[in-house]
This record gives structure tokens, sequence and C-alpha cells, in this order.
């Protein structure tokens, strides 16, 4: 072990792969599915799209920067401000056994 290089690009390598790699897939899978939500802006239930991989690059160096990546306001509203990305994602209503 001659080369301190050598042993400082290993270091690195495995905090990329046991730190940072984690926490991009992690946020990747978080945000990739599509969301229903009621905008905030319309006052009208929307689907949008999160850009799950800008997300997920981001997330390695500190709070994953959100942008809508598709939405099915748009085009009408496309230059909207993005509220819609602080709002949690609409629950599905929960089944209730039928009465019989």
């Amino acid at each position: 072990m001659n080369n301190p290089w050598f042993l400082l690009a290993a270091i690195v390598a495995v905090g990329v792969v046991y730190v940072l790699l984690p926490v991009v897939v992690a946020t990747f899978l978080q945000y990739r599915a599509k969301r229903s939500l009621r905008c905030p802006e319309m006052g009208t239930n929307a689907e949008m799209t999160v850009d799950a991989r800008r997300a997920a690059l981001t997330s390695a160096v500190g709070r994953p920067l959100l942008r809508v990546k598709s939405c099915s306001l748009w085009p009408e509203r496309n230059e909207c401000r993005q509220t819609c990305l602080g709002l949690p994602a609409e629950e599905p209503e929960p089944l209730r056994p039928a009465l019989l």
C-alpha cells in the first residue's frame, strides 16, 4: 500500500456505495409514482408526477429539489407556482365492509 491516493479513492468509493447510493435510490423510489392531490390554486383534483431523477440526484448533497414533471391540469396551468409539491398526496378512501 505505497500509494495513499489509492486508499483515499477506496474510502470515497465505500462512502458512495454505502451512504449516498441508498439515499439516492430511496428518494427516487419515493417520488417516482404518480400522485393524486387537490391543486391549491385551482381547487380541483389533479394527477401529477415529480421529476424523480432530479430529486434523487439532488438528495445526494442535501434536501431534494422537487419540480413537477407532468400535471393533468397542464398545458392550461403550465406556469403555475407548483405549490402542490408541499402537499401530501391524497390517500384513497378505506374500503368499508358492505352491510347485508
